[in-house]
């Protein structure tokens, strides 16, 4: 299953992603993904290094993905957007291709910060189109879970990346500006079947809990309070999920429940795939590359682990 944390910057969705994942690494296989501009979630997480960003090996993950697909002529002519077909090289969660750091049960993988030659030159999704491409044509199962922090706000929704989770966790703080970036996510989500739940965080009362049902209301699913251990997380102090109130513990589980009993829709994994694919297409990617993208679209295609045994 994918699960996506976005949220208002400072709400602290780096800090439960990261909590999310160590938890969710106690009952299955873990991969954490840092695709933030700003790349804190291994030094949330304990990581004493980090991996090699994926950012950086953009056109080296290009020709790995397309295998043998016919429709993909090289990597040069595959864009962020472009979906696997029959002859792509489908990939699971231990694939040792996509470099990763162990730490606490969770393998991690990073986008990279900007370098100084992309200041004033490029944006952040040429990086995060590495997470897209990773996302299409990774090939999950019940008990494996890839955990994105994302960037803040609703940047994701420059592409379409927002559908390819199958839960978004919406990190609000109870305050004006933590519910305004739900409405905004949760109205440019709303044509497109995205599960989206709310989680509060910096909760101090039973006020702060009544002001969330009132703005977000039955998409609340839980909240976190201020917690001794997490600021220790935070500081990096020493800290483990036993540090952890019996009401956090309790927040987590309700995050993992709502996960495994997301149902699996291959089907609309796939349409939205090509749709994004076709947008990209017709708005840039046709005449970034000299070639009609539509044609890497493989009808005959089937989304999930059964059509197609991952190379």
């Amino acid at each position: 299953m994918r699960v996506a944390f976005v949220g208002k910057g400072g709400s602290g969705k780096t800090t439960l992603s990261s909590l999310f994942a160590r938890y969710a690494a106690h009952i299955g296989t873990v991969v954490a993904i840092d695709a933030d501009i700003n790349q804190h979630l291994g030094l949330v997480l304990g990581a004493a290094t980090t991996p090699r960003p994926l950012g950086g090996m953009i056109g080296e993950i290009k020709e790995y993905l397309r295998g043998d697909n016919p429709r993909i002529r090289d990597a040069a002519s595959m864009v962020k957007t472009t979906p696997p077909g029959r002859g792509s090289r489908l990939i699971r969660l231990d694939d040792p291709f996509f470099p990763s750091v162990r730490v606490e049960g969770v393998a991690l993988m990073v986008t990279g910060p900007f370098e100084e030659e992309d200041l004033g030159v490029a944006c952040y999704h040429s990086k995060v189109g590495a997470v897209e491409l990773y996302l299409n044509h990774v090939v999950d199962d019940q008990g494996e879970y890839v955990v994105a922090d994302m960037t803040a706000g609703a940047d994701s929704f420059a592409s379409g990346l927002f559908t390819r989770f199958d839960v978004t966790f919406l990190v609000a703080e109870p305050t004006r500006q933590g519910v305004s970036v739900y409405r905004q996510y949760r109205d440019h989500a709303a044509d497109f079947g995205v599960a989206l739940a709310v989680v509060g965080n910096k909760v101090q009362d039973r006020r702060d809990v009544d002001f969330l049902r009132e703005h977000v209301g039955d998409d609340l699913l839980t909240w976190f309070g201020h917690s001794p251990a997490v600021r220790a997380l935070e500081q990096g102090r020493p800290f483990t999920l036993d540090d952890l109130s019996g009401d956090d513990h309790d927040a987590l589980a309700m995050l993992l429940k709502r996960v495994d009993v997301q149902p699996k829709d291959w089907q609309r994994f796939g349409a939205q795939a090509a749709e994004f694919h076709l947008r990209n297409a017709r708005a840039w990617a046709d005449r970034a590359t000299g070639e009609d993208l539509s044609t890497q679209i493989d009808p005959e295609f089937v989304y999930g682990p059964a059509a197609t045994n991952p190379a």
